[in-house]
């Protein structure tokens, strides 16, 4: 009687479709720590080279505090007139139809392209000794507010006209037969649904106008205890050859733009809480 013949050993076949995703997170990973993981630890390690003490030494510093209470207190006046009219920009842009309405989206994210120092440049040409319109706030607190201004005001626009666009007008439209003034639909329906997304843009132009340089370089004057703030502080320290006090107030102002960046994604969640 014939035995059957052993059955020949089976090879699995590789399947070069099963490996891209792997590969495709382990690139991603590897992007990601060269390009941002291995410059913020390096940025931590020169920190705290000279110890704890020597980094609440360089934090404490009479003109670093002078610094972060200016760069904090003009961008929080930035925020709030942004705020304000970024919103009111959005609205005109989404209700309304007017010509020359595309060339006004474009510029709208000119600050986005343009370099910046040649927002300093330009502001200072306007704005400085010798404005053609008689307006010099250069080397005051007035002209840093004004290039952050600038800077910051594509967040609130960009964060705003998304909500606006996907908003319900029936709604609006319901509480006005009711009798609802203008003013009352706004505040009761409008608002309510852009208020997320106004806070959302308003934390990102925050944490701009914290870290922008180059716009206030040329403007501010960079006078100690006046018109110096946190960015070009740091500029100063490593040209001083200060470079673990120009790494203890980078790591402030990370620390800062980290708890901005929790606050955005805690304004999220609550703005699409109905949603889920």
């Amino acid at each position: 009687m014939s035995q059957p013949a052993a059955s020949a050993p089976r090879v699995r076949s590789l399947n070069p479709a099963a490996a891209l995703p792997g590969l495709a997170a382990g690139t991603a990973v590897l992007y990601l720590s060269l390009v941002v993981l291995l410059p913020l630890a390096a940025l931590v390690w020169q920190a705290q080279a000279g110890g704890w003490d020597g980094f609440l030494h360089a934090i404490r510093a009479p003109d670093v505090q002078a610094a972060l209470k200016l760069s904090i207190s003009v961008a929080l006046i930035v925020v709030v007139v942004n705020s304000v009219f970024g919103t009111i920009l959005a609205w005109v842009l989404v209700r309304d139809d007017f010509p020359g309405k595309s060339a006004v989206n474009a510029v709208v994210d000119l600050p986005f392209a343009l370099p910046t120092i040649v927002v300093g440049v330009i502001l200072l040409l306007l704005y400085g000794p010798s404005s053609p319109i008689g307006i010099d706030v250069a080397y005051t607190r007035k002209g840093i507010v004004l290039a952050l201004m600038f800077e910051t005001l594509p967040f609130v626009v960009r964060s705003v006209q998304p909500v606006l666009l996907e908003l319900d007008r029936e709604m609006e439209q319901a509480a006005a037969s009711l009798g609802a003034a203008p003013l009352t639909v706004f505040r009761r329906i409008v608002l309510p649904n852009l208020l997320p997304a106004i806070l959302s843009g308003g934390a990102l132009a925050f944490a701009k106008a914290l870290g922008e340089y180059g716009s206030v370089v040329l403007i501010s004057g960079n006078v100690p205890f006046s018109t110096q703030v946190v960015p070009v502080l740091i500029r100063g320290r490593i040209e001083s050859d200060d470079q673990a006090g120009a790494a203890a107030i980078s790591l402030v102002l990370l620390g800062l733009a980290l708890l901005i960046l929790l606050g955005i994604s805690l304004l999220q969640r609550w703005g699409t809480r109905h949603d889920r």
